[in-house]
């Protein structure tokens, strides 16, 4: 048999940890890669992952260095440092599976731009949805896209990582499948705040809707697609992030809401908070307008309070919702 992993997972997050226990799990060649060596010894230790409570890893996790020759390599790292990781990868012709969501603070780039820049000899697709880790590793039935402009690419990727469990829809817009998973976030801390600050769930409805529609608009406007914001890259994401307790964007929604996101000890963390401005920054670029996403980067600065937010939100031209 061949010593050849399957399946290498760089990133020893909730995320990257959930995936290399359910791939290993199924009886995947898996290797988690971990940042550094005294993480990989506290994994190989314990074979547990404080980042991922209550979950063992399995024995046949193999716990190391990058392996120049696994079949896929799936990319976990924090998204602020996908461009580092990207550049410590050893030469070969893996492809890249994207697993991590954002935008980069200093370029307002998507992972999949990242990925062409740093990496543009590489196969790459990108792996998004409504998906949290606790649930994934419990082996709790999900779905999710697998987004690659490359068909042939695309139908061998979700061969290889589709599951029991996790039905995989492909995609051709990686573009529009990355700005959904990266959006999501800093909807998710504007529902979260209007719940955290007791202005109820009529405004965080209408907020989530009012929210995607505006990551739809940006979506189209730097080359995706409204249809991929409209499924579960966008849309089921969404659902997920702006709704579920154990959503680290929403509990920071709820936090900022109730005066007390400074305290939060995970705050500098919440990819929201990273993905906010600069994602306001990309859509002025495009002259794409996006009022909540303007309104959570007032908040989280202190350019504006909550009141003074909802006010100027509520101001707004009226006008056909479809306009």
């Amino acid at each position: 048999m061949s010593d050849r992993p399957d399946i290498a997972v760089i990133g020893t997050g909730a995320w990257g940890t959930a995936l290399a226990v359910l791939y290993a799990g199924l009886g995947r060649r898996t290797v988690l890669v971990a940042r550094d060596a005294a993480r990989a010894e506290f994994l190989l230790r314990t074979r547990t992952n404080p980042r991922l409570p209550g979950v063992l890893l399995p024995e046949s996790l193999m716990i190391g260095d990058v392996p120049p020759d696994a079949a896929i390599t799936l990319l976990c790292p924090p998204f602020q440092h996908l461009r580092e990781t990207l550049a410590r990868l050893p030469q070969g012709d893996t492809p890249l599976v994207l697993c991590s969501k954002g935008v980069e603070r200093k370029t307002g780039r998507l992972g999949p731009e990242i990925t062409a820049e740093s990496a543009p000899h590489r196969a790459s697709a990108l792996l998004t949805g409504p998906n949290f880790a606790h649930e994934i590793a419990a082996g709790l039935p999900a779905a999710s896209v697998l987004a690659t402009e490359d068909a042939a690419l695309r139908r061998t990727l979700i061969e290889a990582l589709a599951t029991p469990k996790i039905r995989l829809y492909g995609s051709a817009d990686i573009i529009g499948a990355a700005l959904g998973g990266a959006a999501k976030n800093v909807i998710a801390i504007a529902a979260g705040t209007v719940i955290g600050a007791g202005l109820g769930e009529n405004a965080r409805a209408a907020l989530i809707t009012r929210g995607l529609a505006e990551i739809a608009r940006l979506a189209m406007a730097i080359g995706g697609a409204a249809e991929t914001v409209a499924g579960l890259a966008g849309l089921g994401d969404l659902i997920l992030t702006a709704t579920g307790g154990a959503s680290r964007n929403y509990r920071a929604g709820l936090a900022l809401g109730r005066g007390a996101l400074e305290a939060d000890p995970d705050a500098g963390v919440i990819e929201g908070i990273a993905t906010a401005p600069a994602l306001l920054a990309r859509a002025r670029d495009t002259g794409c307008d996006m009022p909540v996403t303007g309104a959570v980067c007032d908040l989280l600065s202190g350019r504006a309070t909550l009141a003074d937010s909802m006010a100027r939100l509520l101001r707004r031209d009226l006008k056909d919702e479809t306009g």
